[in-house]
């Protein structure tokens, strides 16, 4: 784990106990600091202790732990660095910061009232990740945003940094929580995916490296509108020393604005850079040019060579969930895109493949497939699921057949009889999973099940 001096003796709230949150407790208790720790759902909470069997209460609760109303910095049981309790009730002051997860709605969650008012910052894994840096061997840090294309930029440089021999790792928003991870050796680079929530939870990152790939509408309920949600992801670039690199595929209104606000080094990049992606089975489509040219920039400020980024591109195996190929069947490719969470992500996909039966639905974040509509012409035909079945059958059916199936394995099922030799069937929602299934992940696996019980 990533543990450092810099969180020696002082003392932070942890709110959320998911993988990051648990992580960040443990890294903060080897650093030597003093940890108050929350959950909402109990269950959470008791998956507490297990991980951290021999720090703090070394896996059970004594008895007085659950003190929500001690008005000292850091009340444990016999001077132990762990306890429960939660901070929208219990005293916070002398702490260094509130530690939440990117999951937590800070604009309408009380922690970020109590945080105001207790005169305590609202921080994240990666803030504790920035202010670990000092301590950590000299590495460098990118960090990679935008509203599509995060995970598979950051996997695909990550890629070409391992195929090139340099240490590397990922983390953010993608893989083991960063503070989870080992630190690098000398030399190092550190590869981060950061959504736009843990952007607004940090303060300090310096990137060597700051990538914006795009940006459109996502995660309104968020944000008061488009140019806030922009401006979270310029954040990025405002905390970037002017001697380092901003990598920005200026490609829309907002990221040719930000890409103006700049004060350091911009490096500007294109799709129309990617002149053929034949040679790169898992980098189709001409969403995954963007991803190319904005990897392969950040490479070479990295100081790999060419050669090496070529034969990172074309050695690199493709995302699970993000225009997976799972199987094919009687000449009949079935492709599972289950990370399209928004009709932006989903258009890409219907580009890549000229004939297309597609499964969508979920929990829509809009009312509308707006981006999508370009490509209808490839849809042979559309196979609905979940809430927003019924919505998006409306607005399919005067374009293309529509079969209304509900469930995820009945509309596999459907297209499946329906497909024919050199076409692709495709689970690209363009929404949410939160109505069927735990996440995206396990909608993709559900995915793979179906095809594989054909």
């Amino acid at each position: 784990m990533i543990a450092s001096p810099a969180f020696s003796g002082k003392s932070y709230a942890v709110y959320g106990l998911a993988r990051s949150g648990l992580a960040t407790v443990e890294a903060l208790l080897a650093s030597g600091a003093s940890v108050m720790a929350w959950d909402e759902k109990e269950e959470a909470r008791a998956a507490l202790a297990p991980p951290l069997q021999g720090r703090g209460w070394g896996g059970a609760c004594p008895p007085g732990a659950l003190d929500m109303t001690s008005s000292t910095p850091n009340p444990s049981p016999e001077g132990e660095g762990l306890r429960l309790a939660d901070p929208l009730s219990t005293s916070l002051y002398g702490y260094s910061g509130i530690v939440v997860s990117p999951g937590v709605p800070v604009n309408r969650h009380p922690i970020a009232r109590r945080s105001r008012e207790a005169k305590v910052p609202l921080i994240g894994d990666i803030e504790l990740f920035a202010q670990a840096r000092p301590s950590l061997p000299a590495h460098k840090v990118v960090g990679i945003t935008g509203t599509n294309g995060k995970s598979t930029t950051t996997a695909l440089l990550h890629h070409i940094l391992k195929t090139a021999g340099i240490p590397t790792t990922m983390g953010g928003n993608i893989g083991l929580p960063i503070l989870a991870q080992d630190p690098l050796p000398e030399g190092g680079v550190y590869v981060l995916e950061l959504s736009s929530y843990q952007i607004d939870l940090t303060h300090s990152l310096d990137c060597d490296v700051a990538v914006l790939l795009n940006v459109s509408p996502d995660h309104l309920d968020r944000y008061d509108g488009m140019d806030d949600y922009a401006a979270s992801k310029a954040r990025l670039f405002a905390m970037q020393s002017t001697r380092h690199a901003a990598v920005i595929a200026a490609e829309d209104d907002y990221t040719r604005a930000v890409a103006g606000q700049v004060a350091g080094r911009r490096v500007l990049v294109s799709s129309a850079q990617v002149k053929d992606q034949s040679r790169w089975p898992s980098l189709q489509g001409p969403h995954n040019a963007q991803n190319v040219a904005a990897a392969a920039a950040a490479a070479r400020e990295l100081g790999v060579g060419d050669a090496a980024v070529a034969r990172g591109l074309e050695t690199y195996p493709g995302l699970p969930h993000r225009m997976e190929r799972v199987a094919e069947k009687e000449d009949v490719l079935f492709v599972n895109d289950s990370k399209a969470t928004n009709p932006t992500s989903a258009a890409p996909a219907l580009a890549a493949y000229p004939a297309v039966h597609w499964i969508l639905g979920g929990l829509a974040k809009s009312d509308d497939l707006d981006p999508c509509e370009p490509y209808l012409g490839h849809v042979r035909a559309a196979y609905t699921i979940g809430e927003a079945g019924p919505m998006f059958a409306r607005l399919l059916r005067p374009k293309v057949p529509v079969t209304e199936c509900e469930r995820l394995e009945r509309a596999v099922g459907a297209a499946a009889a329906a497909a024919r030799a050199g076409e692709v069937v495709l689970l690209s929602p363009a929404c949410a999973s939160f109505d069927q299934f735990r996440d995206y992940e396990a909608r993709g696996e559900a995915f793979r099940a179906a095809v594989e019980a054909l």
